[in-house]
């Protein structure tokens, strides 16, 4: 089958698990063009330079803006407005030349190929973690919280009435929609590989740049952290800052002591995967991964916190024991529900 594939470019998540994906449908003999935005589109132009039947095509797509670990919402609305009427002219422009009869669409929280599976009349399936807020129920801990409603209604509006929805999560709340199927994480091939062989550092992501405060939290504190996220390499007592590595950051994971990092699913779920206890500190404005880090301390893979306290942080990377109870899986589930799926659109 001819796929037009989305993939939303915020966040390198998305296109670490849609690279998994793109792969798996590649192999399977389909015939591929991604549209993607931001800076997804250098990891998966690069990724796929050199395989058949693939084309990568970048797209504008919003950006969003942080000061510390927190959103910056009117930054963000600001730069986005004023970025929109170039941004609208360079999506129109590659809508007007795509020259590509998709036989089908498949959407990773991605806006773009999902309007137009919908103008072309293309069955749209949506493949993303974000839906689990919309078309599952949740306990009363997690939709007490003032922000779940205007979150969930947020969702919804984002892919309305796609063919089918795969929602990839650790945690497995009831469904309450119809056309939608719950699976595994999707893991990278490098995450599966990886053997869980606990080290002494603590592993630190952070999503932006601008949260230097950070640093000297860390610093009080008796443990050595490798700290990613900063996009520069330096040694500041016992915080290493470590650019972008997959390799290394893959190898840091695996032995970590424990892992601090926001909220974000793709990185959560690797801990979980491979055991590594984590202290989750969400970003604000962030509902998603408050959400998830909820069910990462209601499952007792480790806790979360509103805000980062480097005494909360050492408590935790004293006592957090090697976690149990989580069945690893690979992404063979995922494989075959998308499978069956494209085969019977094809049939």
């Amino acid at each position: 089958m001819k796929l037009l594939y989305g993939v939303v470019g915020e966040g390198m998540g998305h296109a670490t698990r849609s690279r998994v994906v793109i792969d798996h449908l590649l192999n399977a003999g389909h015939e591929l063009h991604v549209v993607v935005s931001g800076r997804a589109f250098g990891f998966l132009h690069d990724r796929f330079a050199d395989r058949p039947r693939i084309t990568v095509t970048e797209i504008a797509g919003l950006h969003m803006s942080y000061e510390g670990n927190s959103l910056a919402l009117g930054r963000s609305v600001a730069e986005n407005l004023g970025k929109a009427p170039a941004s609208l002219l360079r999506n129109l422009a590659t809508w007007l030349r795509m020259d590509f009869e998709a036989d089908a669409v498949i959407s990773d929280f991605e806006s773009w190929a999902f309007f137009y599976g919908l103008n072309h009349l293309k069955p749209v399936i949506s493949i993303d973690n974000m839906q689990v807020i919309h078309r599952c129920e949740h306990p009363e801990a997690i939709t007490e919280d003032p922000h779940f409603r205007l979150a969930r209604a947020a969702v919804k509006a984002k892919l309305p009435g796609a063919h089918h929805y795969l929602v990839t999560t650790f945690f497995r709340p009831p469904l309450r929609k119809d056309r939608t199927t719950l699976v595994p994480p999707i893991l990278r091939p490098e995450i599966l590989a990886a053997r869980r062989e606990p080290g002494k550092h603590v592993l630190v992501y952070q999503t932006g740049t601008s949260n230097e405060a950070l640093i000297p939290e860390l610093q009080r504190l008796p443990f050595e952290f490798r700290l990613y996220g900063m996009r520069r390499n330096a040694q500041l007592g016992n915080v290493r800052l470590c650019d972008f590595s997959e390799a290394g950051f893959i190898d840091d994971l695996r032995t970590a002591r424990a892992v601090v990092a926001g909220g974000g699913f793709s990185l959560m779920s690797e801990a979980v995967h491979l055991g590594v206890p984590m202290f989750a500190v969400p970003l604000d404005g962030q509902y998603e991964q408050e959400l998830n880090a909820r069910y990462l301390a209601m499952l007792g893979y480790g806790t979360f916190a509103e805000r980062f306290d480097a005494d909360r942080i050492g408590e935790f990377v004293e006592n957090a024991p090697e976690r149990t109870g989580y069945l690893p899986r690979d992404n063979s589930e995922l494989f075959d529900r998308v499978d069956a799926l494209l085969d019977e659109l094809s049939g």
